[in-house]
């Protein structure tokens, strides 16, 4: 799932995989191990970077919906 939004993200900002692995702080092998799907378990850090990049919160990179405390 996350590697479908990081794609999407990409693509709704017009980005290339290097613009956005520079705007994250990563390599361009890191981008597109994750939106290969190749890199299974990335780190909270890498996540992190790449939601900042964005401006998105990590649920909303993940693709979580939080529930609404009662």
């Amino acid at each position: 799932m996350i590697e479908i939004n990081i794609k999407k993200f990409r693509k709704l900002e017009g980005w290339s995989q290097q613009q956005l692995a520079e705007k994250a702080g990563l390599s361009y092998n890191a981008i597109t191990k994750l939106e290969q799907g190749s890199s299974k378990q990335p780190t909270i850090q890498t996540i992190a970077k790449i939601a900042d990049a964005f401006s998105l919160s990590i649920d909303e990179l993940i693709g979580r919906k939080v529930p609404k405390k009662k």
